[in-house]
């Protein structure tokens, strides 16, 4: 497996300059398998994990997302950016000890956002900076060269809010984060604008579905694209609908199904890395 601190400096690289897609795993099979497909590198989903446990998005505790951290890291070469989710507390010393818990796990990269705990509102301005002020002074204490991304979560309740965002990731680049995300922007002019807001710092655009494709959002300036829980509710999605056909009684979409030789070869390929 890469050395962690190769993983960090090729992350890093990668938000420097250019474009790239950072799909989200729930598993270890499925970052292998988005390994193999040739990304440059991962990140978490809080919902996809969720989902795999039985449970759904911001119910997992916090013992159990790094253990999953752990096992993902572990299980790719591809450096890994952890859905960190709140930083799973409120005020700014507990932030800060949950951080340096996370880099222990081998990420490359984390985000936190500004969703209270619970998803009741955000938190105010004052206290969501002093927050990222807490986390970047947490990784700059571990000597780790983590990537620190911060979110806004505000544009996924008000899609009017976009000065409101832009103010805050503004706020968030001074304190000290290295990426920044406001999931829920979708308008080319909204996104060119936050993209020039930002700057130099990158942007991380979150795609939820038929929208910008990859060249588009490069030419508007972002740096970063990821899918959240997407690829997660694309495979729940498609189990969803073949178990309601087999209810029905027709077996018909089975055939729709990956070739198991196939993911056989794919996931063969990692046997030596597991044995060493």
């Amino acid at each position: 497996m890469t050395d962690v601190a190769i993983k960090h400096a090729q992350f890093r690289a990668l938000h420097q300059s250019g474009c790239f897609v950072i799909p989200n795993p729930w598993d270890r099979g499925s970052a292998r398998l988005l390994q193999h497909l040739g990304f440059r590198a991962l990140a978490s989903t809080s919902s996809g994990y969720a989902w795999t446990i039985g449970r759904p998005d911001y119910a997992v505790p916090k013992e159990e997302v790094l253990k999953h951290l752990s096992e993902l890291c572990e299980a790719t070469d591809l450096p890994v950016n952890a859905d960190f989710e709140s930083g799973f507390a409120s005020e700014p010393e507990e932030v800060a000890a949950n951080v340096a818990l996370a880099i222990e796990t081998g990420v490359a990269g984390l985000s936190i956002e500004d969703r209270q705990i619970g998803g009741h509102g955000l938190f105010d301005l004052r206290l969501a900076v002093a927050r990222i002020k807490a986390a970047r002074a947490a990784i700059d204490q571990s000597g780790q060269d983590v990537v620190l991304v911060a979110r806004t979560e505000g544009l996924l309740t008000d899609q009017t809010a976009l000065k409101a965002a832009i103010d805050k990731l503004v706020a968030f680049a001074d304190a000290g984060a290295d990426c920044l995300y406001a999931p829920g922007i979708q308008d080319k002019g909204d996104i060119r604008t936050m993209v020039r807001a930002v700057s130099p710092k990158p942007l991380n655009v979150l795609i939820f579905g038929n929208g910008l494709s990859v060249a588009e959002l490069a030419d508007l300036g972002v740096r970063r694209i990821s899918i959240g829980g997407a690829l997660a509710r694309v495979a729940w999605g498609a189990v969803e609908n073949v178990a309601k056909q087999i209810k029905a009684g027709s077996f018909a979409g089975l055939a729709n199904g990956a070739s198991g030789k196939q993911l056989n070869e794919i996931f063969g390929s990692f046997i030596a890395e597991d044995n060493i």
